[in-house]
């Protein structure tokens, strides 16, 4: 593998200063050919490689911006990289790739995939990511940011196999759902683990979108209202008896009334009416014994 390593070119400013002066010279030699009345073939050729050496000396200069690298290469062999922000000078014959160094940042399409249980989501994720080796970036892989993108997506259609999309209250289980910052965890270890070869790192991912595929939707949405209501049903039915059990221990304690087994089953059996059901209960007086 390529790895990268530093090549700064010449300083700028001072080689621009030397031709420059070069140029200069060369326009006074060449008025001095014309002054002398020199043969015109030879002032001909001063002209024109005047022209030429100068237009060589400037076609030399580069420039690298903030957060930028030149990779440079001389007849297709890997030199260095230039990290130095700036005007800089080399000789012609070297080739210089532009490579960003900056943050960037892209969103996945809405990828459709089957999650652990097998059942058909919509998931995409937003990635963060920048490239730290411009050697790896330029010659390890044809296109660096394409190669980012599929690997990325790919990547995320793998992880989203390896949770159910809901842990539907089940201790201990992960869920794309339920545990959306350990998912992001492992899609960015992925990631990177797939992006090393390329020369970038990924700095952040995010679940950006996570939904039921609509062939199922409907399905699911029952599914999740049934778990809230026996969710909600057996909070009710644990306060109601708890509030039979108090109810009880209470009389017993004051000894308003002696109750047998049967009653008491038979008070139970009201009470858990009364607490539980949906409407309010319809009193009924009863005028004789507890019996009849």
């Amino acid at each position: 593998m390529v790895r990268e390593r530093l090549r700064d070119g010449f300083p700028g400013v001072p080689v621009l200063l030397l031709v420059l002066a070069g140029a200069v010279g060369l326009f006074a030699n060449v008025v001095r050919l014309i002054g002398e009345r020199a043969f015109p073939g030879l002032i001909v050729f001063s002209i024109i490689g005047s022209v030429l050496l100068v237009v060589f000396m400037l076609s030399g200069f580069f420039i690298v911006n903030p957060n930028e690298g030149r990779v440079l290469q001389f007849f297709g062999s890997y030199v260095g990289t230039s990290r130095k922000t700036g005007l800089q000078w080399l000789v012609p014959f070297y080739t210089r790739k532009s490579i960003s160094l900056r943050i960037r940042s892209f969103e996945s399409a809405h990828l459709k995939v089957n999650d652990k249980e097998g059942n058909p989501i919509e998931i995409g994720a937003i990635v963060v990511w920048k490239v730290i080796d411009t050697a790896e970036a330029a010659f390890e892989v044809d296109n660096y940011e394409a190669y980012v993108r599929v690997q990325s997506e790919s990547a995320l259609r793998n992880a989203a196999t390896s949770y159910p999309y809901d842990s539907h209250d089940e201790p201990g289980v992960m869920s794309l759902r339920g545990s959306t910052a350990d998912v992001a965890n492992h899609l960015k270890d992925e990631m990177q683990q797939r992006l090393q070869k390329a020369g970038v790192e990924v700095i952040e991912t995010r679940i950006s979108h996570l939904a039921y595929a609509p062939e199922i939707a409907a399905a699911m949405l029952q599914r999740q209202q049934a778990g809230a209501i026996i969710a909600a049903r057996t909070r009710i039915v644990e306060g109601a008896v708890g509030m039979v059990e108090m109810a009880l221990e209470s009389l017993s304690k004051r000894g308003v009334v002696q109750l047998d087994e049967e009653r008491k089953a038979a008070m139970v059996s009201n009470l858990l009416v009364v607490l539980c059901g949906e409407r309010a209960a319809q009193p009924i007086v009863n005028t004789g014994t507890i019996y009849q």
